[in-house]
């Protein structure tokens, strides 16, 4: 019979979950209290949220997402909202900022649909969506920049033919 306290801890795990779409599953063994604050810190500045508990209490939350292969050892799930490229960047920083590459990614669930870690890795290369819409708008403008001045050309050439 489950005790109260992990039937709370298992509702409460279902209901941050629910309606995720995007999640990593992540080793943080190995962090000091301080790294660990700070990392769940900077996961929350990019609009996720680092979820510590037993590995049984997060498979029985993910239902019928089998991630029996990456529940092994020391689990965090990682929960993306709205920017996944930035939360995934955050881990990829915080495990290159220490000589033991913690946190360690196990696996990935991106859109509904498990990753492989080495997708993960890419994704956090890409920076975050702020990011990558400033490069997209950036490209518009450049392209309509260049449109404005081959009509100006356009213009200049008509007005000395009909001139």
């Amino acid at each position: 019979m489950p005790n109260q306290r992990n039937q709370g801890i298992l509702a409460t795990l279902k209901t941050s979950l629910d309606g995720i779409e995007t999640f990593f599953v992540v080793d943080y063994q190995g962090l000091t209290a301080g790294q660990l604050g700070a990392l769940r810190q900077q996961i929350m500045e990019k609009g996720g949220q680092m979820i510590v508990a037993k590995n049984t209490l997060i498979h029985l939350a993910l239902g019928q997402n089998d991630f029996s292969d990456a529940l092994k050892g020391p689990s965090a799930i990682v929960v993306a909202q709205s920017d996944p490229a930035g939360v995934a960047k955050v881990l990829s920083t915080a495990a290159k900022a220490n000589d033991k590459g913690i946190p360690t990614m196990k696996a990935g669930y991106l859109e509904g649909k498990r990753v492989d870690v080495a997708v993960v890795a890419r994704l956090a290369s890409l920076g975050t969506r702020d990011q990558l819409y400033s490069e997209l708008v950036g490209v518009l403008g450049s392209h309509q920049s260049s449109f404005v001045g081959i009509l100006e050309a356009y213009k200049t050439k008509l007005e000395e033919a009909a001139a």
